[in-house]
């Protein structure tokens, strides 16, 4: 990818499940890496997603209740949660309805998938609530069938390992910023990394959740200027 745009290192900015493919990429090419501003950060461990995807469900049950139910899978999932089954189980099962040839099928598992995500950042006055539900017909279903694909499939990762092996990103400057109030997951993933990355720098933003702030977006700007500073005028 480097060689063939040209590109010698780069910054990478990402957020959620950005932040997961950007760990991914930044220890398996270091070197190619000037810096790194990492937003909503995800490493997309089991435990994380299942949290997102049932834990959260002790806030919303109602919700959840509807999420699960539509995969036809009430027998099989319960709150309070458990460590049976493995919540890959209903990803598995949203991301085959994804692949249904029926373009109805597909449409109304996106519907249910986005309404549990809007519940879940239903609670973030300062941020954006329902801002999944209100994407178009298409970025709705390119979303549900992307984030059900990978997350049925653990991100196509060993668990833990992003956070496991940190220390290659040790030299990168990097900046994690972090809402306090983002139930969709906690900052035990963003200050497990900050401690697991030699240098890293952790915000986390009080009056934020998933979906950002005003002083998120602040933060955010700020970590910029200063990492641009450190990597064109290095000490």
């Amino acid at each position: 990818m480097h060689e063939h745009l040209g590109v010698g290192t780069w910054l990478l900015r990402g957020g959620s499940w950005g932040v997961t493919l950007s760990l991914a990429h930044a220890e398996r090419h270091p070197g190619r890496v000037s810096g790194m501003l990492m937003l909503n950060v995800t490493s997309t461990r089991r435990l994380e997603l299942d949290w997102l995807y049932r834990g959260v469900g002790r806030f919303f049950p109602e919700a959840w209740a509807r999420f699960r139910d539509f995969a036809g899978l009430a027998d099989s999932y319960r709150l309070p949660t458990d460590s049976t089954p493995p919540i890959s189980g209903l990803l598995q099962a949203y991301s085959r309805m994804m692949e249904d040839p029926d373009i109805g099928v597909r449409s109304r598992a996106a519907t249910e998938w986005m309404a549990w995500e809007d519940a879940v950042i239903s609670q973030e006055s300062s941020g954006s609530p329902g801002a999944y539900g209100d994407r178009p017909d298409d970025a709705k279903l390119a979303f549900v069938r992307i984030c059900s694909h990978y997350f049925a499939h653990d991100g196509f990762l060993e668990d833990g390992v992003l956070i496991r092996e940190a220390g290659k990103l040790a030299g990168i400057p990097g900046v994690l910023i972090h809402g306090r109030n983002d139930l969709g997951g906690g900052a035990c993933t963003p200050w497990e990394l900050a401690h697991a990355w030699p240098g890293a720098e952790l915000i986390i933003v009080e009056d934020s959740g998933h979906t950002g702030s005003t002083i998120m977006t602040g933060e955010m700007h700020a970590a910029a200027d200063r990492l641009y500073e450190q990597i064109t005028n290095p000490a």
